[in-house]
C-alpha cells in the first residue's frame, strides 16, 4: 500500500502569478500535439496539411478543448452550482475538465477548420484522432498531480493500491488517474498510431477512437470513484456519468465504422510524405518544356 505523495499543485511563482502543474500539463500536451502532428504530415503526407498548417490545426483544438472541456464539465456534472456561481465556470485551475465536452468541443473547432481549408470534417478528424491519446495522458498526470479523481476503495491487496488523505479516509484506493493514463493515454495511443499506419477509409480512424477511448473509459470507470454530487446516478443505474457519456460514443463509433467502410473513399493525398515523388499516371503527357 502506498501513501499518495502530497504535490503542491503549484509548479512556481512570478510575483501574484501562479503556474499550476494542470496547466503546464495541458501545455505539455499541446506541444506534442504540434510535435506528433508535423511528424505525421512528413511521414505519411495529408489530403490538405502542410506542417505550417498543423500550428493552425492546434489553434483552434485547442480552443475546443478549453472551452469545450471546461462548459462540458459545468453542463455534464455540476449544471445548478455553475449557474448560481457563474464565475467559477473561469477557475479552470482548480481542475473540473470534461473529456466528453473537450471531444465536443474539439469536433466543432475541427468542422471550423476543415470548412475554411475545404475539406471535410472525417478527414481532419481522421488525422487528430491518433494524437489526442498523448494530450490526454498529460490531461490524467495532472489529475494525479491535483490529487483529484481518485479510484475506489479496494480491499485485494494489490501493491500499488494508495491511500489519498484528500478522500476523507485512510483506506487504499485504486490510482484510477493513473489507470487512465495508461489506458487513455498510452495503449489507446499505440493502438491508433498502428492502426493508422496504414491507409484507411476517411472516417475509420475517427470511428475506432471513439470506439476505442469508449471501450477502455467505460472499464476504467468500474475502478473510479464518482464525484460525490453524482454518487445517486451511480446507485440509481449502477453506471456511473462517465460510463453513459461512454456509450452514445461506442454506439456512433461502430456505426461510422460501418458507413465509412461500406460507403466512403480512401483520401487523395495532395500532401506527399517526405521524400515522395508525385505519381504519374499511364498514358499522361509530359509537359515538361525541352
Amino acid at each position: 500500500m502506498l501513501m499518495y505523495p502530497k504535490i503542491d499543485p503549484v509548479a512556481f511563482s512570478v510575483g501574484k502569478l501562479k503556474v499550476h502543474w494542470y496547466g503546464i500539463m495541458y501545455m505539455v500536451g499541446f506541444l506534442s500535439f504540434l510535435y506528433i502532428g508535423k511528424y505525421r504530415v512528413k511521414k505519411y503526407g495529408h489530403s490538405f496539411l502542410t506542417v505550417k498548417l498543423v500550428d493552425d490545426t492546434l489553434f483552434y483544438a485547442a480552443l475546443g478543448v478549453v472551452l469545450g472541456g471546461r462548459l462540458g464539465y459545468c453542463l455534464f456534472y455540476q449544471p445548478a452550482f455553475y449557474l448560481l456561481h457563474p464565475l467559477n465556470i473561469i477557475k479552470t485551475w482548480d481542475g473540473g475538465m470534461s473529456f466528453h465536452g473537450g471531444l465536443l468541443g474539439v469536433m466543432v473547432a475541427t468542422y471550423l477548420f476543415a470548412r475554411k481549408n475545404h475539406s471535410t470534417f472525417f478527414e481532419l478528424g481522421d488525422f487528430i484522432a491518433p494524437i489526442v491519446p498523448v494530450s490526454l495522458f498529460f490531461g490524467r498526470i495532472g489529475n494525479f498531480i491535483n490529487g483529484e479523481l481518485w479510484g475506489k476503495i479496494t480491499t485485494s491487496n494489490i501493491p500499488w493500491a494508495m491511500v489519498f488523505p484528500q478522500s476523507g479516509s485512510m483506506l487504499p484506493r485504486h490510482p484510477s488517474q493513473l489507470y487512465e493514463a495508461i489506458g487513455e493515454g498510452i495503449i489507446l495511443t499505440i493502438f491508433l498510431m498502428m492502426y493508422a499506419s496504414k491507409p484507411r477509409k476517411i472516417g475509420q480512424t475517427s470511428a475506432m477512437f471513439l470506439i476505442g477511448y469508449g471501450v477502455i473509459r467505460f472499464v476504467i470507470e468500474y475502478f473510479r470513484e464518482p464525484d460525490a454530487f453524482l454518487q445517486n446516478v451511480v446507485t440509481f443505474t449502477h453506471l456511473s456519468m462517465g460510463q453513459w457519456l461512454c456509450v452514445p460514443m461506442i454506439i456512433l463509433g461502430i456505426l461510422l465504422y460501418w458507413y465509412a467502410t461500406k460507403y466512403w473513399r480512401y483520401p487523395v493525398l495532395k500532401t506527399l510524405p517526405e521524400g515522395a515523388k508525385p505519381v504519374v499516371k499511364p498514358g499522361a503527357k509530359n509537359t515538361k518544356k525541352k
